[in-house]
């Protein structure tokens, strides 16, 4: 999860998040969108599939790049139950994440605005 925090950090890959949940994108015409090199958009990329926030299939000479919403839903998940919103079982947690708070305590906090302010 952390590789996907760290991802999700970067505007640039939230943006590109943006447009691939519009429609699957090949590497051109998501840097299309951007006034930086191929080159960095490809490393954009790479990172956000080393996450598991997108896929790639060749098609013929290109590379289609789609949104993976499983590690999404993981996230926010996560997210919903550490604020307690959370439907499911409290006192099991999913895979993958441990429940480090102080029994009998909670607290809600805030789900933080990932978007970018454009």
């Amino acid at each position: 999860m952390n590789e996907s925090f760290k991802a999700l950090a970067d505007p640039t890959r939230r943006q590109i998040l943006k447009l691939l949940r519009e429609k699957d994108r090949t590497a051109g015409e998501i840097a299309d969108f951007f006034n930086m090199s191929k080159p960095s958009i490809s490393h954009h990329l790479n990172a956000l599939k080393h996450a598991g926030l997108i896929q790639d299939e060749r098609k013929g000479q290109f590379i289609l790049y789609s949104l993976d919403s499983t590690v999404l839903e993981e996230v926010l998940g996560w997210f919903l139950e550490l604020t307690g919103t959370f439907k499911g079982s409290a006192d099991k947690p999913k895979a993958g994440f441990e429940d480090s708070s102080p029994k009998g305590k909670s607290n809600p906090g805030t789900i933080l605005n990932m978007e970018d302010e454009s």
